[in-house]
């Protein structure tokens, strides 16, 4: 059943007494996750169908990960996409007004506003379908300003800060230490949608364009065990990134670039 159709039988309030922030986030949840419809203490029952969701219910989290894909594709359902595509470096695809293509970490992304393709294949990870809707939700922003800034001097980003160190500043690290300046090495950062820069105090200084708008540039030092000083990755971000992601997704982001660059690593190459 469309999300819509439960929210019709809503009283449309956004009450919360549900336990989710609106309406329509209830009605993707129980059409996407198979949520308890009975949870809407105010929800019209008569002659309500609901198909048999094949999920694990015993994951509320990618419950409620799928809820808000659904909460974001009724967020750009009345977005125009052709006036969108020039702000967020995208490409109309054909004739469709509803489609839109550009690269996700080197890798080609279909986006219409029912669902994603991530090189042809369905993403797995909600979250993956949640950064590049709300990436669109964003509607674009500030040209792309060349001021390199660390998470930390960004709004409402303090509780983030580990978050990013802990899952993509550290495995970075720890991958350019272990890869070491390999045309392997080189040949992943190419496939991940990066090049190297010139260092002037990194040993080393890559530029990733995440998303056509979210460039991060990674700064590896290398080990000094003289000094004490373990190698160490830090990246930064363009002072107008939060005009196309929010805090979260941007983190996110990032936590992809290692992955994906740690996954094409131990690619077998040729």
């Amino acid at each position: 059943m469309n999300p819509l159709e439960i929210v019709r039988r809503t009283p449309k309030s956004n009450c919360g007494e549900c336990g989710f922030p609106t309406c329509l986030a209830f009605g993707a949840a129980v059409s996407a996750t198979g949520t308890d419809p009975k949870r809407c203490p105010y929800l019209n029952l008569d002659n309500l169908e609901i198909e048999p969701v094949s999920i694990n219910l015993e994951d509320p989290t990618r419950q409620r990960d799928l809820a808000l894909v659904e909460h974001l594709k009724g967020k750009i359902a009345d977005l125009n996409f052709k006036t969108l595509a020039p702000l967020l470096g995208a490409t109309l695809v054909g004739i469709a007004p509803d489609t839109l293509t550009f690269p996700f970490l080197g890798q080609k992304v279909l986006l219409s506003k029912t669902g994603i393709l991530l090189d042809k294949q369905e993403p797995e990870d909600p979250r993956d379908q949640i950064l590049l809707y709300n990436y669109i939700a964003s509607g674009g922003g500030r040209l792309l300003g060349g001021n390199w800034v660390g998470l930390e001097s960004l709004p409402n980003s303090i509780s983030k800060v580990r978050t990013l160190s802990v899952y993509s500043e550290a495995p970075l690290a720890r991958l350019l230490v272990d890869a070491g300046r390999s045309e392997h090495l080189r040949n992943a950062i190419r496939l991940a949608g990066g090049i190297e820069q010139d260092s002037i105090s990194a040993s080393q200084t890559y530029l990733f364009h995440v998303l056509p708008m979210v460039p991060q540039q990674v700064l590896f030092w290398a080990e000094e065990p003289e000094d004490g000083f373990e190698a160490k990755v830090k990246i930064l971000f363009d002072q107008h990134v939060l005009d196309f992601l929010d805090i979260e997704s941007l983190v996110f982001a990032s936590e992809r670039l290692a992955e994906r660059l740690t996954a094409l690593v131990k690619e077998p190459y040729p």
